[in-house]
């Protein structure tokens, strides 16, 4: 058994493949519209095209308003991405202008910094022990 998709909420679909790809330099894999204007619409890592798909599902369920806003409250991720080098990350995406909650940080064996994807949620990059 292997992870094919995960997903995370995002409050526009269009606002978040340019972020998710412009910005964070992943790589759209699938658009198909579904109706209504919502659309299955996944992106993957430049590095990894074949790997785990992120799927990027409108918030139009009553329950992801609410869900969103408490994890941004406590200052919870909704997604963690692994990066090589976290200061580096933090640097060039800092110049692009993403507002980051949390610098990089060395919490034991890892380092970690948290930044907001300007579509509801908050993202971790870490860099996992080895």
């Amino acid at each position: 058994m292997r992870i094919w998709i995960t997903s995370v909420f995002v409050e526009d679909q269009e606002k978040a493949l340019r972020f998710y790809t412009e910005v964070l330099g992943f790589v759209k894999k699938h658009d198909v519209p579904l109706g209504g204007g919502a659309r299955w619409l996944t992106v993957v890592s430049a590095e990894q095209p074949t790997g785990t798909e992120l799927l990027l599902e409108p918030s139009g369920h009553p329950a992801v308003p609410p869900y969103q806003a408490a994890l941004v409250a406590d200052g919870i991720p909704a997604v963690s991405f692994s990066v090589d080098d976290v200061q580096a990350e933090y640097e060039r995406l800092h110049a692009l202008g993403v507002e980051f909650t949390q610098e990089p940080t060395r919490m034991g064996p890892v380092t970690m910094a948290v930044f907001d994807d300007t579509c509801g949620n908050l993202v971790q990059i870490v860099r996992p022990a080895l």
